[in-house]
């Protein structure tokens, strides 16, 4: 089981990328912090300072400023892959699917709908961050 998520970032994608494998602006719009600078084979520490929450994640597949695929969750059983694909110079449709979810498991629903109310309020973030500058949006979704 999958969950897609789709936005156009008015934005080149060399900068959509640079935004999740850039330590320093990645804390813009998703984690309050990433260990060091995403890259293929590389283990990366994420941290959410306003949650007290950290992840690990491991970088599976980066195609420069097109892909990058991580494995994340207590065993690493979810892949995400992110996709830019450039429209225009000036626009970009991202695309995040989430694979890997249970389907067995008992809450199976509200797993998925978690998941994607995630996607899309980290590319909403994403969006606000590049196209308008506004970095204190991140840390706002109450659960």
């Amino acid at each position: 089981m999958n969950i897609l998520t789709k936005f156009r970032i008015l934005k080149p994608a060399s900068e959509v990328f640079e935004a999740f494998v850039d330590p320093l602006r990645i804390g813009n719009f998703w984690w309050s912090s990433s260990s060091e600078r995403w890259e293929q084979g590389k283990r990366i520490t994420l941290r959410y300072d306003e949650y007290n929450a950290e992840v690990n994640i491991k970088v599976t597949e980066i195609d420069i400023n097109k892909k990058i695929v991580f494995k994340w969750g207590e065993l690493e059983e979810n892949t995400v892959t992110i996709s830019m694909k450039e429209v225009d110079e000036l626009s970009t449709i991202i695309e995040v699917n989430e694979e890997g979810f249970n389907e067995n498991e008992d809450e199976i629903i509200h797993t998925l709908v978690d998941n994607k109310e995630g996607w899309v309020y980290v590319l909403t973030c994403l969006k606000a961050y590049l196209e308008f500058g506004i970095t204190n949006l991140r840390a706002g979704i109450v659960k």
